[in-house]
């Protein structure tokens, strides 16, 4: 589980850095990382104002319209 998140992260991280473009992977990391942290704020109200940096938000919305196109 570590595992994967750490993947999650380094792809984002490079989306995010320019190093890769945003693609399916990218929107799937998103995806399970939201999905993480939406356990994560059921399980302990202490996480119930963690987002997401303005840039992943960012990514998420584009996400939008790679599936329109």
């Amino acid at each position: 589980m570590i595992g994967t998140d750490s993947v999650n992260f380094e792809l984002l991280r490079e989306t995010i850095q320019g190093q890769r473009p945003a693609d399916e992977q990218t929107f799937d990391s998103i995806a399970v990382l939201a999905e993480r942290l939406e356990r994560l704020r059921q399980l302990d109200k202490s996480f119930a104002n963690v987002s997401f940096s303005p840039d992943v938000q960012r990514l998420a919305k584009q996400e939008k319209s790679f599936i329109v196109c």
